[in-house]
Parts: C-alpha cells; sequence; structure tokens
C-alpha cells in the first residue's frame, strides 16, 4: 500500500469541492471495509483519502409516521438491525442488516459506503429496492434524490457523479398493512456473500395479496425487480400453488449471471426454490 494523504472534511460542500479538484486519484472513506482491502490488494492506489467521518449530517436513524426512514449514510448495518424504529417499522430491513456479511463488517461497514460500492453480491440493495427507497445525493451544488433502480448502473457502478457524496437513504412509511420478507442464500454456510437475495414487500389482508414488490438480487448483474411476477401476485389469495407458479415466473423472467460461484442455470433454478418459500413463508404457508 502506498503513502496517500488523509483529508477529513466537515461538511459534504467541503468534501464535494476536494472530490473535484483531486479527481481520480482520491478515493471517499466511510467505514473502509471495502477501500481498505481493495488498496491492501492494490487494486486501488489513491494517492488522497477522503474520509467524511466528521460529517455529522450524515448520521443518524430518524422516522416520522408521514415522512418514513431517514438513514444517514454513516449508519453502520448494526445500527440499522439494531434502531428501535426500522425494527418496529420495517422488520425486515433490520433482519436484512442483522445478516450482511459477518459481525466485523457489520460493526463497522456503512449503509451509504455499501452502496456505493454497488458489489452484486450483497444485501442492502435488494431489499431497499422492495421498500421503494430513494438515495438523496450531496455535493456542493446541492443535493439530487435517485431510486435504488436509478442509483445502481451496472456492476460496481453507480450514477453518482465525481464531486458528490452519498448523504442519507429514505424509505417511505409502510401502510397499515405492509408486510415484508427478506431471504438470502448461500452456497456454502461459511459464505458471507449472498448467491441470491430475494426481497418480497406486499400489502396484504389476511391471505390474500393487495399489492406486491419482488426484487431478486446476487445473482443478477444488480438487483432487478420482476413486474410479471408482481402482477400476477396481487389480488390473489396465497396457496402453495400460487407460490409455486409466481416463483416460475420470477426464475423465467431474471437473466441470471455465470461465475465461479454457480452457472446460470443453477441460480435460475436456485431463485426459484428461494422465492417459492419466501411468498409461502410470508404468508405463513409451510415450506420444505
Amino acid at each position: 500500500m502506498r503513502d496517500f494523504d488523509f483529508l477529513e472534511p466537515a461538511s459534504v460542500a467541503e468534501a464535494s469541492r476536494m472530490l473535484a479538484d483531486l479527481g481520480e486519484d482520491c478515493r471517499v472513506m466511510a467505514g473502509g471495509t471495502a477501500l481498505m482491502l481493495a488498496m491492501r490488494q492494490r487494486m486501488l492506489v489513491p494517492s488522497h483519502i477522503i474520509s467524511v467521518a466528521r460529517i455529522e449530517a450524515l448520521r443518524g436513524i430518524r422516522f416520522d409516521p408521514v415522512e418514513g426512514l431517514r438513514i444517514g449514510a454513516l449508519a453502520r448495518h448494526t445500527d440499522v438491525a439494531d434502531s428501535a424504529v426500522v425494527k418496529q417499522h420495517y422488520p425486515m430491513l433490520a433482519a436484512m442488516a442483522a445478516q450482511v456479511a459477518n459481525p466485523q463488517v457489520r460493526n463497522q461497514g456503512t449503509l451509504g459506503g455499501n452502496l456505493c460500492y454497488a458489489d452484486p453480491s450483497t444485501d442492502p440493495p435488494t431489499c431497499l429496492m422492495s421498500l421503494d427507497a430513494r438515495v438523496v445525493l450531496g455535493s456542493a451544488r446541492g443535493e439530487r434524490v435517485l431510486s435504488i433502480e436509478e442509483f445502481l448502473v451496472d456492476y460496481y457502478v453507480t450514477a453518482i457523479e465525481p464531486d458528490e457524496i452519498v448523504v442519507e437513504i429514505r424509505v417511505p412509511a409502510p401502510p397499515a398493512d405492509f408486510s415484508g420478507l427478506y431471504t438470502r442464500f448461500l452456497r456454502t454456510a461459511a459464505e458471507h456473500r449472498p448467491l441470491i437475495g430475494l426481497s418480497l414487500a406486499t400489502r396484504r389482508s389476511g391471505s390474500t395479496c393487495r399489492e406486491a414488490v419482488l426484487a431478486v438480487g446476487a445473482s443478477t448483474p444488480i438487483p432487478c425487480r420482476v413486474p410479471r411476477a408482481e402482477q400476477f401476485l396481487a389480488g390473489k389469495t396465497i396457496t402453495p400453488e400460487v407460490a409455486a407458479e409466481a416463483a416460475s415466473i420470477v426464475a423465467a423472467d431474471i437473466q441470471p449471471v455465470s461465475d465461479a460461484r454457480g452457472s446460470a442455470e443453477f441460480r435460475r433454478d436456485m431463485v426459484r426454490v428461494v422465492a417459492r418459500r419466501t411468498i409461502a413463508g410470508l404468508y405463513g404457508l409451510a415450506t420444505d
């Protein structure tokens, strides 16, 4: 690891100006879990590191019944998992955060940093997509707000501009009939990166699904929603047969990747299994 200058701006505007001045020779650091690994492996050799840890505007987790949830970019995964308001209003989000990677990463890594890294095999983006989350980007020019779908562009690529940083993540207030479940599938118990992440958020009346948002990640280049499966579930009483048919639609409509961790065919088959179990599990049906 080569020498670098360590900068600590105190505001979003100051950090933005540093990014604009230094260009490609600098990197932003939040928790540093991904950045330090990349630097040790010499995948990145920045001349400057801009730590945003002193920017108070990036901290905190707040909930308002009208505006919904606002999570500062510097909130760690463990902060999200342990937050009383997240557990109360978005239990699927808290449960997801409690499973991210391993304890070391959860206690150091941040939600904002996770989204900026855009690792295709991670949990938060898929769960947040099903919750219709928004990413707030800040710079010396002001703020702009993007949906998760707009923010994530490709493998390790986001829509963030060179002088921007993630300020916070916003999640709309859940309706009274909200119910959701996030499921991750690991190829082996020793792995920390999911082979499949599937998130289902619904409005329900008993065993009837009134509305559904279903997102698949980890097995696709970027998380994606499955509109045909969402439309199929809407208005139906969920039975094992309905769950199985919806799962087949999910498996048919995704474009899985093929790599050393699993072929596209294997991932498609496992997405079908995970989707069926998630739909059935959310509605209290027995799963194998």
